[in-house]
């Protein structure tokens, strides 16, 4: 098999490591992901009117998917630890039904955020469904994904 179609996280015999950047350059990353949740037009209103018993809900999933972005290194095994310097948590309604959480995260260093922004729009979702479970408990978390990623040896790559 070539090289280069060889998965990075495993060795020649087919062991789990984690991939040596020590000799990449550092460069300027940025990667954005969103994720979806789903839910009653009811539970929607009551996010944005602030009628939850646990709080601000956009704020409290905000500062959930900033902190899960700083620590997931912690969370995925083949990661490495990343000096971010910054992350940006957005979550808006998109229709009457379901909250869109984008997340955005960049880095100057030898390895890419892609896991980061994938990490705090997950972490972000998991927080509304904490948050708003008393109230719908079949909330769906959907869509979780990786849209845009730049910097690096493979340059800018954009989901279609």
């Amino acid at each position: 098999m070539a090289e280069e179609q060889r998965l990075s996280h495993v060795d020649e015999r087919g062991a789990a490591r984690m991939v040596d950047v020590s000799a990449k350059d550092d460069t300027e990353r940025e990667a954005v992901a969103e994720a979806y949740v789903v839910m009653k037009p009811e539970t929607l209103a009551l996010i944005q009117e602030g009628g939850l018993p646990k709080g601000d809900v956009l704020a409290v999933a905000r500062v959930a998917g900033i902190m899960a972005a700083k620590r997931t290194h912690e969370l995925i095994p083949m990661c490495h630890p990343l000096a971010i310097t910054g992350v940006v948590v957005d979550l808006s309604p998109r229709g009457t039904d379901r909250l869109r959480i984008e997340a955005r995260v960049k880095t100057s260093g030898k390895t890419g955020v892609e896991m980061e922004a994938l990490t705090a729009a997950s972490v972000a979702a998991l927080t509304v469904y904490d948050m708003c479970k008393a109230v719908e408990k079949g909330m769906r978390i959907e869509g979780v994904r990786l849209l845009e990623k730049r910097g690096g040896k493979s340059g800018e790559w954009r989901a279609e």
